[in-house]
């Protein structure tokens, strides 16, 4: 069956009269697409070959959580099972300035109302197909090199990419975590706030889709947004969340740093097209080597 058939299966099941699909580029995990019903409206719809996952089970309660708990817009969920998402049909991205300082005072506002003293979340996420371990932890600095820098070191094709000595690197970083991040609160994430992860309603206001959400630090959405491909616009996003928040000194000497989950990732899933071990490689070069202790200014940027 072709990607349209499967998709208009599902959504059949699931009590959807699909009229015709149109299908989305772009994604790595699931089959989705624009879907046009019987009775005139459109909704978004995601699948999954293989397996049946919790998936987007998890992402429902994601989009639920950013929206409950810290304010933000994202699309209604209007189905969810290990087979199938439905999601309201929203529409694409501005790329002007206005945009992204609205999208700025929605981050910030995310930020700011959520506080807490864990770091986590009551379930283990998804970043792509690999599962996101959100185990609770009070830590800041072990959180983040448990669960989302060693955690790929188990990973085969991050075995087979990178050498005992760039191991070893990775571990003698996450040792200097807390001489090269500032003790920071957490707070709810999103977790995978790049642009393509960002959208519009239908008035224009920027909304958020496809979230890895956990209570972290929040310089870690900072971090993926920054270090990932992007409009020229958004260099307001970070000039006006910045005067939102009062960002610590250094905070973008830390944002490749904080990116390397993301790098991790992308060597995990083999998706290297655009350099994640180069850029792996480059933030450990100054601990491959034992002893002594890094300041942040240590770090390269990627």
């Amino acid at each position: 069956m072709s990607h349209e058939e499967i998709l208009t299966e599902r959504l059949r099941e699931a009590g959807y009269a699909a009229k015709g699909v149109e299908k989305a580029t772009g994604g790595a995990v699931a089959l989705a697409g624009l879907v046009a019903l019987q009775d005139g409206s459109q909704v978004f719809a995601k699948t999954l070959l293989g397996p049946d996952l919790d998936i987007f089970t998890v992402e429902s309660d994601g989009l639920s959580e950013l929206r409950n708990s810290g304010g933000v817009t994202t699309p209604d969920v209007l189905f969810a099972s290990s087979r199938l998402l439905v999601l309201e049909k929203m529409q694409p991205r501005g790329d002007d300035g206005q945009f992204w300082e609205e999208l700025a005072h929605m981050v910030a506002a995310l930020h700011g109302s959520t506080t807490t003293d864990r770091f986590g979340w009551h379930r283990d996420g998804w970043l792509g197909r690999l599962r996101q371990d959100n185990t609770w932890e009070t830590d800041g600095h072990v959180f983040f090199a448990e669960r989302r820098i060693l955690r790929w070191l188990a990973e085969p094709s991050l075995d087979a990419e990178f050498d005992r000595e760039e191991r070893r690197a990775l571990e003698r970083l996450c040792d200097a975590l807390p001489e090269l991040i500032p003790p920071q609160p957490p707070c709810l994430t999103h977790g995978d706030l790049w642009q393509e992860n960002v959208v519009a309603t239908g008035g224009g206001a920027p909304a958020l889709i496809d979230p890895a959400v956990s209570f972290t630090w929040p310089e870690v959405d900072l971090s993926m947004l920054w270090c990932s491909p992007r409009a020229a616009a958004s260099e307001r996003f970070f000039a006006v969340y910045q005067e939102l928040t009062g960002l610590e000194d250094g905070w973008e000497e830390r944002m490749p740093l904080l990116n390397l989950r993301e790098h991790l990732s992308a060597v995990a899933h083999d998706d290297d097209s655009w350099g994640a071990a180069d850029a792996v490689r480059k933030i450990i070069a100054p601990f491959r080597r034992s002893g002594g202790v890094h300041a942040p200014g240590a770090v390269p940027t990627a």
